[in-house]
Formats: structure tokens, sequence, C-alpha cells
């Protein structure tokens, strides 16, 4: 099994990076975490991240010549415009979403969801909607961890080199938030309390585990220290 790390975007000022995952088993099955931003996209301003065409999710994946109809599993662990702007390139796949989180997107008017409808709505894609923690396939488990939206989840990976390796997407973002009692909450957290238990729950879980790795969704010290595609965790 192996664990690919894909830089889809990067801030040019604080380096905080927007970050896919991918996932090839052992049996062939390829499984795709998130897709960040759509190929054509501005940020208000001109300012944020930097929205490189190389950075676009099928180029990158195009790297180590994984195309979109490879894709077997496609999860999306929330549908805010870093993590959700690529969906509909993936026709193929099986999406997995939480089914608290897709409801929420398509009955809430909030504009961070509003933002990638077009992309992560498309008619063309497959659904299926879970309820909490789920075993995708052997050696890879999803975790529900809202706070940040309703129905956020994260990633469990197993690899037989490496260990175990967490994902924590957007439940925690930095490794100074692993602390459920003294974590910040960020002005793009929907849900204080339910931040909190979801970082208690990643913790535990870290430790019951024995997490050989915890990867941060957004942590611009830790990414220049990790290995990305086309290298990987095995």
């Amino acid at each position: 099994m192996r664990l690919f790390l894909i830089q889809l975007a990067l801030h040019p000022e604080n380096g905080i990076p927007a970050v896919g995952y991918l996932i090839q088993t052992d049996d062939g099955t390829t499984i795709l975490i998130d897709t960040g931003f759509p190929s054509q996209f501005e940020l208000p301003g001109g300012a944020g991240l930097r929205l490189d065409q190389q950075n676009y999710i099928v180029h990158q994946l195009a790297r180590v010549a994984i195309q979109p109809q490879d894709i077997h599993y496609l999860v999306c662990t929330h549908f805010d415009p870093d993590h959700a702007g690529g969906h509909d390139a993936f026709p193929s796949a099986e999406l997995i979403v939480q089914r608290r989180h897709y409801a929420t997107a398509r009955t809430d008017s909030h504009p961070r969801f509003e933002r990638m409808r077009e992309h992560w709505d498309h008619p063309g894609l497959h659904y299926r909607q879970i309820d909490g923690d789920m075993t995708l396939v052997p050696g890879v488990d999803l975790i529900e961890t809202s706070g940040h939206v309703p129905g956020h989840q994260s990633v469990l990976v197993r690899l037989p080199e490496t260990g175990p390796v967490l994902l924590t997407i957007d439940a925690v973002t930095q490794a100074s938030q692993f602390d459920p009692d003294t974590r910040e909450i960020g002005p793009n957290d929907m849900d204080a309390a339910s931040v909190r238990a979801s970082t208690r729950k990643l913790v535990d879980l870290a430790r019951r585990e024995q997490v050989a790795l915890v990867v941060f969704g957004h942590d611009a010290a830790q990414w220049p220290q990790l290995k990305k595609l086309p290298e990987y965790y095995a």
C-alpha cells in the first residue's frame, strides 16, 4: 500500500498548503482524498493560495500515471473550496461523503459550500452517503470529525512499513492545535464544541492505534518536512 501527499496549492506568503491524498492498495484499488481548487479559479483580490496549473489535481495525478478514470473511490472530506473544486473531473469514481455533510451542503445557503456547488453537485457524479466511522477498504478507515463543518471526515491509513498514518484534514489543521483543551477555534470552524470533541477523538485514536505519523491539514511548518508526490509513504 502506498500513500501520496499532493500539493494542490501553496500560500505565497505563509506557506500554508492545500493538500490532497492518493492511496494505492495492494489489490489495485486507487483512492483519492479531496481534489483541491478547480482548474480555473481566482481568489478575491488576487491574494492567497498560489494556484499554478501544475497543481490542479488532474495534472498532479498524471505525474504518477494516474488518470481520472483510474480512481475507484473519491473520499470527500467536505465541500470547502480548497477541497472540492475538482470533484467533477472524476465521474467514474464512487464519491464517499458523510450523509450529514451532504445534506447540510445541499440545503444550507452558506457561501463556503455554494462556491464549489457546480463541481461537487454535478449530475454526473455518483455519491455514497455514509453515517459515522467506517472501513472503506482494509487498511483505510474514515473517521467522522464534525466541527469544522457538519459531517467532516478524517482518514486513518495503515501502511505496512510506515505504520498507521492519520490524516486529520481540517479537523486539526496544525500540530499546535492537537490538544482538545487548549486549541484555538478558527474563524471557519462552525461548531466549537464539536471541534474540541473531534480533536479529542483523533488524539485518542492516535494513541490507541500507535499512529506513526499525523499529517495536519494546513500546517506550513510541517509541510516542507513531508514526502510529496511523486514520493510516497509505504
